[in-house]
């Protein structure tokens, strides 16, 4: 699934760098529509190139942990989710802003170059929260040789393989968040077995400890600042 995921973004950065390449050279009109063209591929960019594949996996997974069924909201989730990703990317959208946006507005550069130059800071981030095997790996699987140092990696094995080192730590996270639920529902499960109440469902008894120790604890604002503190 990652690596179709990679190669439907390198087919689309393919497209991208052959519209860019023509835009400049077609009528005001046209290039609306080109530009309209690239800005449909930026949900599957904020997916894969930014942290907010984490961010999204660990708010589900403590949903879940939770028991709270269809509260938070998913497009409150989403919502939290692309502001965290904002706060955590500040540096490289300050950059992308200075280096590219602002000179392509001025008509300094074109757009193919402002395009690379955009990339830039999101192939420093993905490069710090990459690991290393997991590169290894996918040039292993794409049978091609190995870069001599991390600005020659392609973005091909460079994406897919900070897609999977996303997706393991995510559920790392979520492991440790499940742990203190899964206690609490034990004991409760325990509790109610002793009484002889052994209708009544657990989760149900457990949900209103599980929210308020949750909210005793402050835990929405450690689940934040240990989100923002995971990535390098």
């Amino acid at each position: 699934m990652v690596d179709s995921i990679a190669n439907n973004i390198v087919t689309s950065q393919s497209s991208l760098a052959t519209l860019s390449n023509v835009l400049p050279d077609l009528e005001p009109s046209l290039q609306i529509v080109g530009l309209l063209f690239i800005l449909s591929f930026l949900p599957i960019m904020v997916v894969s190139m930014t942290p907010f594949l984490r961010i999204i996996l660990v708010m589900s997974l403590l949903k879940q942990a939770l028991g709270t069924q269809n509260s938070p909201p998913t497009m409150v989730i989403v919502g939290l989710g692309l502001f965290l990703t904002g706060y955590i990317l500040g540096p490289e959208l300050n950059q992308m802003n200075t280096e590219a946006l602002i000179p392509l507005a001025n008509k300094q550069i074109k757009l193919p170059e402002a395009l690379e130059r955009a990339y830039q800071p999101l192939k420093g981030h993905m490069l710090r929260n990459a690991d290393s095997k997991d590169i290894k790996f996918f040039y292993e699987l794409a049978r091609s040789p190995l870069p001599k140092n991390s600005q020659e990696i392609a973005p091909r094995e460079l994406i897919v393989s900070y897609l999977l080192g996303e997706l393991r730590k995510a559920f790392q996270i979520g492991f440790l968040i499940f742990i203190p639920f899964l206690v609490i529902d034990l004991i409760v499960a325990n509790i109610l077995l002793a009484l002889g109440m052994m209708m009544l469902s657990p989760t149900i008894v457990s949900l209103p400890f599980k929210i308020m120790i949750f909210v005793a604890i402050d835990g929405w604002q450690l689940i934040i600042k240990g989100l923002a503190n995971s990535f390098n």
